[in-house]
């Protein structure tokens, strides 16, 4: 069978109407699905402004559904004064005006669920925006609101030091003076415009069990839950050293990551979700040194999810890749937890630059697919969008960018906005279907070859690609929550098997030799058929392509 028959999408190959979708596992419907993520500043815009709203992403429902996935996860739409892309939240309740009001946000959950897709709002627990009335509360000198965040005395004669020599994850000292008050300083791990708030202070406890509610009401699914291991610090808030911060970040062994305290909080967070029944769901975005600490997020009485980070960060390379891929299913599975494969999100640069070609990415995306578990998927991963390099520094938003030294010319390309550029929709129009007029971040011109209208209906497109992957994983009952095992493979071959298929994939840059191992359901080579592998190979033999992943009906 070649990709240009599996990949054909019509509506005859659908596997179920929208919102008559095959049942999944009866453990949870997370431990399965496919969670789509959208940033909502990128997907849709509505208005004109140049930025993305939920009326626009509301249109772009059924694109969703027709995709195959499960569920939507929304980054941060609240209000917020978007020093950080909306992670700076002054409102946890009220829906920033750029993106739409309330009412707007019901009837984006009525219509998903009539859609048959579930939608997970991101929640942003571990600091507030210094416009929040608590923090404006704070700054003016009331010591209940100064309790709710971190203020310390500075260090020095006159105070004039930071209370420590912690650094912000965005670069600079994690700590502003308050002003007026030189002597006073408050922390913020991220931006300035970030306080990072107390959580052994007990109203903060409450108001985020408020906040929960409110949106559980509203008919929400769940939550990702944003720095989810940052919301406890050491005791006393104990120096590191910057040698040793800088050796330890991205082990993420520090003073104010991944506290054993914060595990109590996401205990309490569980039980207030089962009082709403058994499917509303925490994701934890915890970055943790290991995947044993991770695991410990998704304790059977904790959250349901955890993203791992670990197999993004894995390199083309079947060693590793396996070392990964065993490793986070030993840790998950220690717990009775499902694993999760994610390859691209907002803060990370799009895999298919990542790693090298879209070649590599179109496999990579179909190994994350065979495995299982549970899977997320960034907006535009599913069109082979790369990561946008030559972005004009005055047009960069992210306030990483504007923290570290330099120019993006001497290095800083690899800052967050050149994976948050917005979404092609169509090959004309002044922001490619994106809205009716620009886009916050400019578009390069040859993304309109990749747009969803280019690439709908061609067999060879990777958009295709995904949707006749989404498609499969719904029919082929060993896919999603069940065993695999590994298979003999040549050097350079990962092979698996899950019940009923067989999935290989080949990271060499040259094609290699192997046994045929059953009916060729899909491979990420265009125009690569059953025929073209046997062609010149041993008999019962096949020529597996470079740098490709191939599923087979075992």
């Amino acid at each position: 069978m070649t990709q240009h028959v599996t990949t054909q999408h019509t509506a005859d190959s659908d596997p179920a109407p929208a919102g008559h979708r095959p049942p999944q596992s009866p453990l949870g419907w997370w431990r399965d699905a496919v969670i789509y993520q959208i940033y909502v500043r990128s997907f849709a815009d509505s208005d004109g402004d140049g930025v993305g709203d939920l009326p626009g992403l509301r249109q772009r429902l059924p694109y969703l559904a027709e995709l195959g996935v499960d569920a939507v996860w929304l980054t941060p739409f609240y209000a917020s004064p978007q020093a950080d892309g909306g992670y700076d939240v002054s409102d946890y309740r009220t829906v920033d005006p750029r993106f739409g009001d309330l009412g707007e946000a019901r009837a984006l959950v009525d219509e998903a669920h009539a859609l048959g897709l579930r939608i997970i709002l991101d929640i942003v627990p571990n600091h507030t925006s210094d416009q929040h009335p608590w923090f404006r509360r704070a700054l003016a000198g009331d010591p209940e609101a100064q309790a709710r965040y971190y203020f310390r005395d500075g260090r020095g004669e006159r105070g004039e030091l930071p209370p420590n020599d912690w650094q912000s994850v965005f670069g600079g000292p994690a700590w502003s003076q308050v002003p007026g008050v030189p002597a006073l300083w408050y922390l913020h791990l991220f931006a300035p415009q970030q306080p990072d708030l107390n959580w052994q202070h007990p109203r903060v406890h409450q108001e985020f069990d408020s906040v929960l509610r409110f949106w559980l009401d509203l008919g929400v699914d769940g939550f990702r839950i944003d720095v989810a291991h940052g919301m406890v610090k050491a005791e006393g808030l104990p120096d590191i050293g910057p040698r040793e911060q800088a050796r330890l970040i991205g082990a993420q062994q520090l003073p104010f990551f991944d506290q054993d305290g914060v595990h109590e909080i996401h205990r309490s967070w569980r039980r207030l979700l089962e009082t709403y029944g058994p499917d509303r769901i925490g994701v934890a975005e915890a970055w943790a040194p290991t995947p044993e600490r991770l695991a410990l997020y998704v304790r059977p009485d904790e959250l349901h999810q955890a993203f791992n980070f670990h197999f993004l960060r894995a390199g083309w390379d079947v060693g590793e890749l396996r070392r990964v891929i065993e490793e986070s299913m030993a840790a998950t599975t220690s717990v009775g937890a499902p694993t999760t494969w994610v390859l691209s999100n907002h803060d990370v640069v799009r895999h298919r630059t990542r790693l090298g070609s879209l070649a590599r990415a179109r496999a990579a995306a179909l190994l994350m697919l065979a495995l299982p578990g549970s899977v997320y998927l960034y907006q535009g991963e599913e069109l082979g969008l790369p990561e946008v390099t030559e972005l004009p520094d005055e047009a960069r938003q992210d306030p990483a960018f504007h923290r570290a030294p330099g120019t993006a010319a001497e290095g800083r390309q690899g800052m967050r906005d050149g994976c948050r550029v917005p979404m092609p929709w169509q090959t004309d129009g002044p922001s490619m279907g994106f809205g009716p007029a620009g886009s916050w971040l400019p578009q390069p011109p040859g993304w309109r070859e990749l747009s969803v209208q280019a690439q709908t209906g061609d067999p060879l497109s990777t958009l295709e690609l995904y949707r006749t992957a989404l498609r499969l994983r719904r029919l082929l009952p060993g896919l999603g929550d069940s065993a695999m095992e590994w298979l003999r493979a040549p050097e350079g071959v990962l092979a698996l098997s899950r019940p009923g298929l067989v999935c290989l994939l080949n990271t060499r840059d040259e094609a290699v030799l192997t046994a045929a191992p059953g009916e060729l359901l899909l491979c990420s080579v265009p125009e690569e058929s059953r025929d073209s592998m046997e062609a010149g190979a041993p008999p019962g033999q096949l020529r597996i392509p470079a740098n490709s992943c191939t599923w087979w009906a075992a």
